[in-house]
């Protein structure tokens, strides 16, 4: 109901109803009990599409992260136990009547996120409750009221009883679907959330939420690669072993956490010389944009440039147009140019047919020539790498 005041897109309608789980599924054909001791039933329609609808129920007892219910309750009760009172709006179909007892649609108006009732109480029987007012506020751009504000700073301490997978989801939905996610981060941080929940974060800089907002939103479709660039902005300043720790920690996929911890760590070791030479008006050597290239992966370089692009934004007195020169070098090099293993002009075989012995020396020799071939790439045939390998296989042998 907030997001059709509000003229916003909406995900799906939120039904409730006195009827009871058992006379719901009585009701209907088809359904499927996804919550029923919560009260809610899955009704699928003629489309195979699957509405929940949920039962006017009132909290028994709650402990922060779950809630025993009752059902019986009026329509009054059940908004009652609502978080926000822009979320305990109800809308009568057949009577076509707005049921609204908290104001809700003084606050949508005023653009403020209140609690419904007593702030401290509602935060207490749902910890989550304080992310997401957060991320509303965010969202809308709307204010959080001063005792709504008060019980989210209150609230902190006791965030760390949230599973991690509910901290991830709400992280998650934040850098989808709000535009400007520093607005909802530094809020993280100066309530205390992020010591509680992301230590690594508790002291987060502003230039480095704002690179985050430089960085195009994934939306509600879900741009996989766009989430990945804003989760790594956000922890950009921790450097790669913290990111990695904390990713992990907040039960993120093995390849998310490889791929965002992987641009932290290459960032944190080359933005010093990158940085000064963009800013100088000048792109590094080739043989550095190599260097840079071979360590970020092939795969990673339009990522990684990307979110140095959005450090820069976020700092400011960047030429934009140099910042392109250098992501269509990045590219060339990355694509072109012999930055791996497997682009170089022989292999392990060819090393062996020319009497360099099998065993470990032998892959050491060819990330040599490897390191060689980055410096100057025009040393990459079979001829010339041959002859280095045999200079490098002699000073192995007298080391």
């Amino acid at each position: 109901m907030r997001d059709a005041l509000l003229g916003e897109a909406h995900l799906d309608w939120d039904l409730a109803t006195a009827a009871t789980p058992t006379q719901v599924r009585k009701l209907f054909r088809r359904t499927v009990p996804v919550g029923i001791e919560f009260g809610t039933i899955g009704v699928l329609d003629r489309d195979n599409l699957m509405h929940e609808v949920t039962t006017f129920r009132r909290d028994v007892k709650t402990d922060g992260r779950h809630a025993v219910v009752e059902f019986g309750a009026s329509l009054d009760e059940d908004l009652a136990r609502r978080d926000f009172t822009i979320n305990a709006i109800a809308y009568d179909p057949i009577d076509h009547r707005l049921h609204d007892p908290f104001g809700g649609q003084i606050d949508l108006a005023r653009r403020v996120v209140r609690a419904v009732g007593d702030a401290d109480a509602r935060m207490r029987e749902d910890r989550l409750r304080a992310l997401r007012a957060i991320r509303f506020a965010a969202r809308f751009g709307f204010e959080i009221a001063p005792d709504t504000w008060t019980a989210i700073v209150e609230s902190a301490p006791f965030l760390n009883r949230l599973s991690p997978e509910r901290v991830k989801q709400e992280l998650e939905k934040t850098m989808e679907q709000v535009l400007a996610p520093s607005t909802a981060f530094v809020r993280w941080r100066d309530a205390g959330a992020f010591a509680s929940l992301v230590p690594a974060l508790a002291d987060v800089g502003d230039e480095t939420l704002r690179a985050i907002d430089a960085l195009p939103r994934p939306g509600l479709a879900g741009r996989p690669l766009r989430k990945t660039l804003r989760i790594a902005a956000l922890f950009s300043e921790v450097g790669g072993k913290p990111a990695e720790r904390a990713l992990r920690d907040l039960r993120f996929s093995n390849q998310d956490t490889a791929n965002v911890s992987a641009l932290v760590d290459r960032w944190s070791r080359f933005a010093t010389s990158l940085t000064e030479a963009v800013a100088a008006g000048t792109l590094p050597e080739d043989a550095e944009l190599r260097r840079l290239a071979a360590s970020v992966g092939r795969l990673r370089v339009a990522a990684f440039v990307r979110l140095a692009a959005a450090r820069w934004t976020a700092t400011g007195g960047v030429n934009p147009a140099l910042v392109r020169r250098l992501h269509r070098r990045m590219l060339t090099i990355a694509f072109r140019e012999p930055i791996e293993l497997a682009d170089l002009a022989l292999d392990g075989d060819d090393l062996r047919s020319a009497g360099i012995a099998t065993g470990p020396a032998l892959g050491r020799l060819l990330h040599a020539l490897l390191q060689r071939v980055i410096e100057e790439p025009a040393l990459n045939t079979r001829d010339a790498l041959l002859e280095a390998a045999r200079d490098y296989a002699r000073l192995f042998e007298s080391a």
